[in-house]
């Protein structure tokens, strides 16, 4: 089973779009299962028309709560909160949820013990059937962190069904920038697609990501999206990857027939034929022969 990552320096180069493709068209032929790493703004499914199998309760990190039938308003938890969570009612003290880190300070330094510790429900994370095979996505709630932690349970659910039944691919559509949630949805991979856009900051957004997936020893190649929108920059993103050594594996040109493919809830591959889906269709057939050779 190989893992194939896609990344991108930035949001909105149209990476979803590309792995809904790769999805579509590595179905034919093969058996693959899909994850969409990116919880903090899932919407492969969106694209994918899934059928929900399975949702899971995402439990992560700690929730102080005060008993105000304990508490002696002594202030104590007040104090040694850094983050500043704990609220005084005058003859009691309750904790804002939003800002309470978990760190449990509170809960050590009540002498009245008031106060305890309550798992905290951070978000759902589903296991869905598609067209095209299982996918593995994710929602996190608004405010919380531990984003990392929760696409590494993403990934690690795909990939032991992926293993259980021996499926050729998993495809991973990977959260934007190059943070936490990034390192733990490239971790594994045996390759990595890097979708940029020939934009101002399209170099600069590249370089940030490769330098990531270099880091971590992670193959990276490259797809420039919408390369037709502004040819000067795309040969300067095809001068930076030859400078580093780095395949670039198409050239995908703007269509509006992405869109309207979007609005289908389908992958433009599955909804049209074109030079965008004749282009994808040579990148899947490069990635497969890199994934497998």
């Amino acid at each position: 089973m190989k893992q194939l990552v896609t990344l991108s320096g930035k949001g909105g180069t149209g990476k979803t779009s590309v792995t809904a493709a790769l999805a579509h068209l590595a179905a034919q032929g093969a058996s693959i299962v899909v994850a969409d790493a990116d919880v903090d703004a899932a919407n492969l499914e969106l694209v994918l028309q899934p059928t929900p199998v399975e949702e899971h309760a995402f439990i992560s990190g700690s929730l102080a709560i005060v008993d105000a039938s304990l508490c002696t308003a002594c202030g104590r938890c007040a104090e040694v909160c850094r983050f500043e969570a704990v609220i005084s009612d005058g003859d009691s003290y309750h904790v804002e949820p939003i800002a309470c880190e978990g760190c449990a300070s509170c809960f050590h330094q009540c002498p009245a013990q008031a106060i305890r510790l309550q798992p905290r429900h951070s978000g759902q994370w589903y296991r869905s059937d598609t067209p095209y095979g299982p996918l593995f996505h994710a929602r996190l709630f608004a405010g919380q962190e531990n984003s990392g932690k929760l696409v590494t349970l993403v990934k690690q659910q795909a990939r032991l069904l992926a293993l259980d039944r021996r499926a050729h691919f998993l495809l991973v559509d990977g959260p934007p920038g190059i943070g936490c949630p990034v390192i733990s949805a490239t971790s594994g991979a045996d390759l990595a697609l890097l979708v940029v856009e020939p934009t101002v900051s399209g170099i600069h957004d590249l370089q940030r990501i490769l330098d990531t997936t270099e880091h971590f020893q992670v193959q990276s190649v490259v797809l420039i999206n919408k390369a037709d929108l502004n040819a000067h920059r795309a040969q300067e993103i095809a001068s930076f990857c030859a400078a580093r050594s780095v395949s670039l594996v198409g050239h995908v040109p703007f269509d509006v027939v992405v869109t309207e493919a979007m609005v289908q809830g389908q992958p433009v591959t599955a909804h049209a034929d074109g030079p965008v889906t004749v282009e994808l269709k040579r990148v899947w057939q490069k990635l497969r022969r890199r994934l497998t050779s």
